[in-house]
């Protein structure tokens, strides 16, 4: 099993568009892509009443020219996209009941901060925007397990966060004005560390 995890230090800082480019890039590996999120979504049947013990909800995409983020992983060419929401009051062993599921896959993209209180991946990617101000700590104790940042920086401005300047020096990063441009650099280092896997 080969996992690629996509965090971010806040909401809608690119984290799908990233997951999508690189699926996009990455077609020779069939990926199953997966979204992590707390929220209810329009699709999910609620859990039967007397399945009270499993603290997560699972839906399967197959719309492939839908606008949901668990669409734009299929038509960027995943195999399969799974959307999934873990209750927020019982995260940990939502995520503990998930794992048997995500390790059932052969190439995993997934985009949550959460799974990483769960497994180590292969290689986890965090996506910063450096004009969003906002750094939650469950993301500060994340970036200490980032193999790469990927900094959205439109303006080239300096990162905006206090305490986190030798953190991030001592990180690689790839650096494009828009998450939907794939860093130059990116997809080598990627397939370096997928390669790596493989031979391992």
């Amino acid at each position: 099993m080969t996992v690629i995890v996509i965090g971010g230090h806040s909401r809608n800082v690119g984290k799908t568009s990233v997951a999508a480019g690189l699926i996009s890039a990455l077609r020779e590996y069939p990926w199953t892509a997966i979204k992590i999120s707390s929220h209810r979504h329009a699709n999910i049947i609620p859990l039967p009443e007397n399945d009270s013990e499993r603290f997560y909800e699972i839906y399967e995409e197959k719309k492939r020219d839908g606008s949901s983020d668990t669409s734009r992983f299929l038509a960027a060419g995943a195999n399969r996209s799974l959307w999934v929401r873990v209750e927020e009051e019982n995260s940990d062993a939502g995520m503990k009941q998930l794992l048997p599921i995500l390790q059932s896959f052969p190439f995993v993209m997934i985009e949550s901060n959460r799974v990483l209180s769960v497994m180590r991946p292969d290689l986890y990617l965090m996506v910063l925007r450096f004009e969003t101000k906002e750094f939650k700590n469950s993301a500060r104790r994340s970036l200490m397990q980032a193999d790469a940042i990927i900094g959205v920086n439109p303006e080239d401005m300096p990162p905006p966060w206090e305490g986190l300047s030798k953190i991030l020096s001592d990180i690689p990063q790839f650096i494009t004005p828009d998450p939907r441009i794939i860093p130059e650099g990116l997809i080598d280092f990627v397939k370096s560390r997928l390669s790596a896997e493989e031979i391992s």
